[in-house]
């Protein structure tokens, strides 16, 4: 009876334990699904943070970090990107299509790499920490 009873208790712990597992994981691809988007054109729908200072421009989402490609766009999407900031090596939550690329061989720089082809919404970084120490000559 008492090898019954535990049997019976490991089971349904098992059970519990796996369905709880699943949603949780269901939760994170369903939101990997809402920031990185391949669409029927070619090119991806990318959100995340953005940051461009002295010349590199760096696009990071919740899975990956691009290296952008500097164009007419980024500058575009840089001066969009002025009034969120409050010094120029802030990030800025943007929402962009671009077309991403792997770097070539023996080239420095990020892996991935994104091309921006159209600018879909900029807005500022919502920060809870104000604790930041900030390093250098001011």
């Amino acid at each position: 009876m008492k090898k019954i009873l535990i049997l019976l208790i490991s089971i349904l712990t098992f059970v519990s334990c796996k369905n709880e597992t699943k949603s949780e994981s269901q939760i994170i691809t369903d939101d990997s699904l809402e920031k990185t988007t391949k669409q029927s054109d070619g090119l991806t729908l990318l959100k995340g943070e953005f940051v461009y200072y002295a010349d590199a421009a760096v696009l990071q989402t919740h899975a990956e970090i691009y290296g952008v490609v500097l164009n007419e766009k980024v500058d575009e999407l840089n001066n969009k990107a002025k009034p969120f900031k409050k010094e120029p090596t802030d990030f800025v939550l943007v929402e962009v299509r671009g077309k991403i690329s792997q770097k070539a061989e023996g080239e420095e720089g990020w892996d991935n790499l994104v091309e921006i082809k159209e600018i879909l919404n900029v807005s500022p970084l919502k920060t809870e920490n104000n604790n930041l120490i900030k390093l250098g000559n001011q």
